[in-house]
């Protein structure tokens, strides 16, 4: 059975709310999660929407055992006040306190994976904090130099080449290095997720992937040659494909991953699908790392509306990843 690290999230967002409804779901009963957080804001969001848990403060993970109905809390610190829906420092700072506890539990091999629940990257910078989000973070707590994000919202898996940057600087950082690296970690993700001979699509930045140059360069110069090497290292990789077309291959099978230029080209369509289920993978850590796929959700969150089954997907996920080197 595996224990998973699941952080709170912002006490202010959606977090709180969806962690302790998904951790009712019989589906769960596979791991055994242990919530890196704050006691006072699980309890209010225990008792508020009314789930069937008992918390138990413990202070090291090796103390949660198998327990019906039982919430294992490990605490990261302690909030006399807290805001609710707004971003506010105060929740950043507790925010990466959760986050900093939970990956050194699964450095130490206390647990077996990280599951984090959205935070705010307007609390962080209120806070003072220069990450960007969550994937940025964990690639420094844990010294990682080549990590991706891949979202999960089956049947589309994605692999994005950038993440975080406005869309203008998009052309500037698709480079052949960047490509190549994003489909090596595509490759590991696929045998993370347990695919055998995986097929792996990488999508052309330009309408119609370029069309030889008349729409854009990136393809001829930077793509293309980056494909060219990566299968040269064994690498199952193909295209670059139209990316108004690759989606629908992905979709009905053809392909098993699509490494995507940029946040949107990949998030909008497995949004489309899967809005309520995707799940975020952090590649290349030297941990096992998820998260749902949807922010603190500031204008719902308290109300008793949220939604927890992109959490709930998340830690299905990390408890069928395996770490490979």
């Amino acid at each position: 059975m595996k224990k998973i690290a699941v952080t709170m999230g912002d006490p202010g967002g959606i977090g709180p709310e969806v962690l302790v409804r998904a951790l009712t779901d019989q589906g769960l009963r596979g791991c055994l999660p242990v919530v890196i957080g704050d006691f006072r804001v699980i309890q209010d969001a225990v008792e508020k929407f009314r789930c069937p848990l008992r918390i138990e403060v413990i202070d090291r993970a090796e103390e949660a055992r198998p327990a019906p109905e039982t919430l294992w809390l490990l605490e990261a610190g302690t909030l006399l006040t807290y805001a609710k829906n707004r971003p506010e420092a105060e929740n950043g700072v507790a925010c990466v306190r959760y986050i900093r506890k939970a990956v050194a539990l699964a450095m130490d091999g206390a647990v077996d994976a990280v599951v984090t629940a959205p935070i705010s990257k307007e609390a962080l910078r209120l806070a003072g904090l220069h990450w960007p989000g969550h994937t940025e973070m964990l690639a420094e707590l844990t010294a990682t130099r080549r990590y991706a994000m891949m979202l999960v919202g089956e049947p589309l898996r994605v692999v994005l080449v950038t993440i975080h940057t406005a869309l203008k600087n998009v052309p500037g950082l698709i480079t052949k290095e960047r490509v190549l690296e994003t489909s090596r970690l595509a490759a590991k993700a696929c045998t993370m997720l347990g695919i055998e001979n995986p097929r792996i699509a990488v999508a052309g930045l330009n309408p119609h992937a370029g069309e030889s140059g008349i729409f854009g360069n990136e393809e001829t110069e930077e793509i293309i040659p980056a494909i060219r090497e990566a299968r040269e290292q064994g690498i199952p990789v193909e295209g670059p494909w139209p990316p108004d077309t690759v989606f629908f291959k992905a979709y009905h099978g053809v392909v098993d991953m699509v490494v995507c230029m940029y946040h949107d080209q990949g998030l909008i369509p497995l949004k489309m699908i899967a809005f309520d289920r995707g799940v975020n993978v952090t590649v290349g850590l030297p941990i096992i790392r998820t998260s749902p796929d949807h922010g603190t959700a500031y204008d719902i969150a308290w109300k008793g509306v949220g939604n927890p089954s992109s959490m709930i997907e998340a830690i299905k996920m990390a408890i069928r990843l395996r770490l490979v080197e």
